[in-house]
């Protein structure tokens, strides 16, 4: 997390919603910086697209507050907004009769855009959707209003990107695309949001998880450092899983089956183990797997 509010462009504050007596959200709070992306992951109920929706002014909260740019979304109108891009429940609408670029010049002309016409080139090509750019969006495939959706979002070059499900209804070839321009966006210096069911296809870029369950933010995985685990097939494994729990520099040890995974500088743990009489057989990393993760996580919620 962030020591200091202003350093965030988005920034949520003990947001809470519900419908009548219903509570959809309750106290969520996180924040990402500049450059930054946070994927929300949870089960089908847990939140996601309301507060999506909330982030993006479309929904007002109950409690809490929103805060882009230091701005609240909900009071600041288009001088807050117009830093903002989203897709909501994709794919996103357009006018079904007009090609995709006459829809972007639509876009480009109600967010007071300057050289529309270069910009819409460039995300035309980015996207990979010149081949269709003239088309009515009407003979598109979703995977096609997929990316142009996309493209309406960073068509202003926006300092927040919020995508709801951005890969749905892709192909590998376009979700490998998607994911290229969200690490370049983010690079740019973009705070990227974004909800998703594949955890192990955006664990590759994403700087941290949020784990929605039930309405509350249950956890944050912090995927800096995550798989910097190392797994160890020695003899007599419990006694030497008692031998790294007693080190210093070792963080984290535990035993899996018949392997040690341990987290610590490797080249000291092994000098350790063979020091105090251990055969060491195998030396390999323990990828962390965000997908196992978020499962035991819900699971035990």
């Amino acid at each position: 997390m962030l020591d200091e509010q202003s350093e965030a462009n988005l920034l949520l504050e003990n947001v809470g919603k519900s419908y009548g007596r219903k509570p959809v959200l309750e106290r969520v709070s996180f924040q990402i910086a500049p450059g930054e992306v946070y994927a929300l992951a949870g089960p089908n109920g847990s939140g996601k697209t309301t507060l999506i929706r909330l982030v993006t002014g479309l929904a007002f909260p109950n409690s809490g507050r929103v805060l882009m740019l230091g701005e609240n979304i909900h009071e600041g109108g288009f001088a807050v907004r117009k830093h903002l891009g989203a897709v909501v429940e994709a794919p996103a609408a357009f006018y079904p009769y007009l090609s995709g670029r006459a829809n972007l010049e639509r876009l480009a002309w109600l967010s007071g855009l300057h050289s529309p016409a270069e910009r819409i080139r460039d995300v035309l090509f980015m996207l990979e959707l010149v081949a269709v750019a003239d088309q009515p969006v009407s003979a598109y495939s979703l995977g096609q209003r997929q990316r142009l959706g996309l493209a309406a979002a960073i068509l202003s070059k926006p300092k927040v990107l919020v995508l709801d499900e951005p890969t749905s209804g892709l192909d590998p070839d376009g979700i490998q695309k998607v994911h290229e321009i969200l690490k370049e966006q983010a690079a740019s210096g973009v705070s990227v949001l974004l909800s998703t069911h594949h955890l192990r296809e955006v664990s590759a870029y994403t700087d941290r998880v949020g784990i929605l369950g039930g309405g509350r933010l249950i956890d944050e995985v912090v995927m800096e450092g995550a798989s910097e685990r190392t797994r160890l097939r020695v003899s007599e494994p419990e006694r030497a899983l008692a031998v790294l729990q007693t080190l210093p520099f070792v963080e984290s040890a535990e035993l899996k089956g018949e392997v040690i995974v341990a987290q610590g500088p490797v080249s000291r743990m092994i000098k350790t183990l063979i020091e105090d009489g251990h055969e060491v057989y195998e030396v390999s990393a323990d990828y962390f797997d965000l997908y196992e993760y978020y499962r035991e996580r819900i699971k035990h919620a």
